[in-house]
């Protein structure tokens, strides 16, 4: 990989990010919204991005 960093859009507000080298599988969060999205695809410095359930605890309040 000639870039030191990448680039992808957030599938839920659509901010354009950039990140150092990540890996596929890695999560990262979204600087706009706060979403947790994780790494689908790296293709030529590109990164598809996912949004992550994140499942919170019930406490039973």
């Amino acid at each position: 990989m000639s870039s030191a960093t990448l680039t992808g859009a957030c599938p839920e507000c659509e901010t354009e990010l950039t990140v150092p080298p990540v890996v596929q599988g890695e999560t990262l969060s979204c600087p706009e919204c706060m979403l947790t999205l994780r790494v689908e695809d790296i293709a030529d410095g590109l990164l598809t991005l996912e949004m992550v359930e994140v499942q919170l605890r019930d406490w039973g309040q």
